[in-house]
C-alpha cells in the first residue's frame, strides 16, 4: 500500500493559477483553478500583481485538496510548473517592490536594440541559446531597477526571480531555481550551467539578485502550506514541463502547446543545437550520479499569440460567448474567403522576431463574415506553428514524423484537423491534456520515489485522437503563401 496517494501539481499561468492533484497513473483527481487580472498600463506593457499570483495559487492548492476531502498527508510531493519569463522583485521579507512584468510585456524593445547595435548578440546567443528579445527576463530586471525609485540603490536587500523562485521563496523560504527558468534570463550560460557575469554586467544586473539553480527533479524544501509539512520536488517552466508530460524523452519528439501562446519544443538530446532563428533552451536537468547533473536541451519556437486570439475575438469583438464555439463558427464556412489575420497584437516570435509587427486583417471583402474571421483566427495558429515546424526541422535535420499538442485549444477538433493539414503531418492528442501541469508532478514524484523512472511515466502517456493529414497538397501550399505575404504586411508596422 502506498504511503501516499497524489502529487500535487502548481500550474501557475499567465491567466490564472491552478492546482491539480494526480494520482500513479497520472489520472486527475482534483483540479481547482481561480483567474486573476492583467493589466495593459500602456500599448505593449503587460503587468501583473505578485501578490495576486502568490494568493491565487496558495488558495487554489488548498482547494483542489478540499475538493476530494483529501489532506496534506496523501500528497507525496508538491511540483510547479509556470509562466516563464515574467519577472518578480521582493524584498527578503517575502514583499515585491514593483509589478512583475510578465513575458508578453515589449517595453525593453528599444534596450534590446540598443545591445544588438553594441554588437552583442552574439554573445548572448552563444551563451544563452536566447535572441535579444524584450521577451526574456534580463532586460525587464534591468528595466526596474532603472525605473522603479530607489530600487537600484537597495539591490543588496532584494531578489530576482521568475515566477518558480517567487512561488519557492512563498512556499518554502529559499531562494532558487530551476534550470529550465534560469535558463530562460539572458543571464544564464546553458553550457557551463553558471550565471554569467559578463552578460550580468552588460544587463547592469547585480549577481546578488540572482537565485540558485537547481536541477528540475530534487527536493527544493518543505512547504507547510497545506498544514503539514509536504516536499516541494520538481520544478519546470510551463512549456519544458509540458515536453516532460508528454513522454518526449527522445531526441527528435515534439510538442506543441495551445495556450495564451504557442510554444513548440523538439528535444534534441544531451548536446544544444544552433539555431538562427530558433532558441536553444535546457528541456530539463535531473540531478546525475557525477559531477554534473544530466541535462537534456531542446530546440523551442515561442508564438506569442494563440489562445489569446480566440479570447479577443470573444471578449472584445464578441463573436461568441464561449471560445469552444470558435470550432463551430469556423466551419459553418468552408473556407476563409481569401481572409487572413495576423495575431501580431504583441509583435511576432519566432522565427519572425519582429517587436514592431501588430496585428492585421488582410483580404476582407463586403462578404467577410465573423465567421470568416474566426475561422482565419484559427488557421493563423495553425501557420504559426507551421513557421515553426519549417524552422525546427532546418536546423536539427530532423523530420517530424507526428507532433503531439496540448493546452486549452488542443480540445479544438477544427483547430487541429488543420494544424495536421497544413503541416502534412500527424497531429496526436494525448487522453491528458494537462500535460504541462502533469510534467511537473512527474518531475516532483520521480524525485520521491512516487514513480521509479521515465520508462514508467511513458507507460503512463495515452493517446486520445489522431488527425491525419485531408488537405491536397497544392491547397496546402496555396494557404501558407498567402499566409506568408499577410505576415510580411504586418511586420514593422509599430516603427513605421
Amino acid at each position: 500500500m502506498r504511503m501516499a496517494d497524489f502529487v500535487l501539481a502548481l500550474d501557475q499561468g499567465t491567466s490564472s493559477s491552478r492546482a491539480i492533484l494526480f494520482d500513479h497513473a497520472g489520472n486527475i483527481a482534483s483540479v481547482s483553478q481561480q483567474p486573476y487580472p492583467i493589466a495593459y498600463p500602456q500599448p505593449g506593457w503587460v503587468e501583473q500583481s505578485a501578490e495576486d499570483i502568490w494568493e491565487t495559487q496558495a488558495y487554489v492548492a488548498r482547494d483542489a485538496l478540499n475538493r476530494i476531502g483529501a489532506d496534506a498527508s496523501q500528497v507525496a510531493a508538491i511540483g510547479i510548473t509556470n509562466q516563464r519569463e515574467t519577472t518578480i522583485i521582493w524584498d527578503r521579507e517575502g514583499v515585491p517592490v514593483a509589478p512583475a512584468i510578465v513575458w508578453q510585456d515589449r517595453r525593453t524593445a528599444g534596450t534590446c536594440q540598443s545591445l544588438r547595435d553594441a554588437g552583442l548578440e552574439p554573445k548572448f546567443r552563444e551563451r544563452t541559446g536566447l535572441l535579444l528579445d524584450p521577451y526574456f527576463s534580463g532586460t525587464k530586471v534591468r528595466w526596474l531597477l532603472d525605473n522603479v525609485p530607489g530600487l537600484r540603490e537597495r539591490s543588496g536587500e532584494l531578489m530576482f526571480g521568475t515566477v518558480d523562485s517567487w512561488l519557492l521563496y512563498r512556499l518554502c523560504g529559499a531562494h532558487v531555481s530551476d534550470y529550465t527558468n534560469a535558463s530562460r534570463t539572458l543571464l544564464y550560460d546553458i553550457r557551463d550551467l553558471r550565471w554569467d557575469e559578463e552578460l550580468a554586467a552588460a544587463l547592469n544586473v547585480p549577481s546578488s539578485l540572482l537565485p540558485e539553480v537547481r536541477a528540475s527533479s530534487g527536493v527544493f524544501g518543505e512547504t507547510s502550506l497545506l498544514g503539514k509539512p509536504v516536499r516541494v520536488a520538481g520544478v519546470a517552466g510551463d512549456q519544458q514541463a509540458a515536453l516532460f508530460g508528454q513522454a518526449c524523452f527522445a531526441p527528435g519528439m515534439a510538442k506543441n502547446t495551445y495556450g495564451t501562446g504557442a510554444f513548440l519544443l523538439m528535444n534534441v538530446g544531451p548536446a544544444p543545437v544552433h539555431s538562427d532563428t530558433l532558441l536553444t533552451t535546457i528541456a530539463w536537468g535531473l540531478a546525475g550520479d557525477g559531477a554534473r547533473d544530466e541535462i537534456t536541451y531542446a530546440l523551442e519556437g515561442s508564438v506569442f499569440v494563440a489562445g489569446a486570439a480566440v479570447q479577443w475575438l470573444r471578449d472584445d469583438l464578441g463573436f461568441f460567448a464561449d471560445s469552444a464555439e470558435s470550432a463551430a463558427l469556423a466551419a459553418s464556412v468552408a473556407d476563409s474567403s481569401g481572409v487572413y489575420v495576423v495575431p501580431a497584437f504583441v509583435g511576432l516570435g519566432a522565427p519572425h522576431w519582429d517587436p514592431n509587427a501588430r496585428g492585421t486583417i488582410v483580404g476582407l471583402t463586403r462578404g467577410a463574415t465573423k465567421a470568416h474571421i474566426t475561422r482565419a483566427t484559427l488557421e493563423a495558429i495553425a501557420c504559426q506553428v507551421r513557421d515553426v515546424v519549417e524552422a525546427m526541422e532546418g536546423d536539427s535535420g530532423t523530420k517530424l514524423s507526428e507532433l503531439r499538442v496540448d493546452g486549452g485549444a488542443a480540445a479544438n477538433d477544427f483547430l487541429l484537423q488543420f494544424q495536421a493539414d497544413i503541416l502534412g503531418r500527424t497531429v496526436v492528442r494525448p487522453a491528458c491534456l494537462e500535460t504541462t501541469a502533469l510534467g511537473a508532478a512527474y518531475l516532483a514524484g520521480l524525485a520521491v520515489g512516487f514513480w521509479k523512472d521515465r520508462e514508467e511515466v511513458t507507460r503512463n502517456w495515452r493517446e486520445e485522437r489522431r488527425f491525419e493529414p485531408q488537405m491536397a497538397a497544392g491547397k496546402r501550399e496555396e494557404l501558407y503563401a498567402g499566409w506568408l505575404r499577410a505576415v510580411e504586411r504586418a511586420k514593422g508596422w509599430a516603427s513605421a
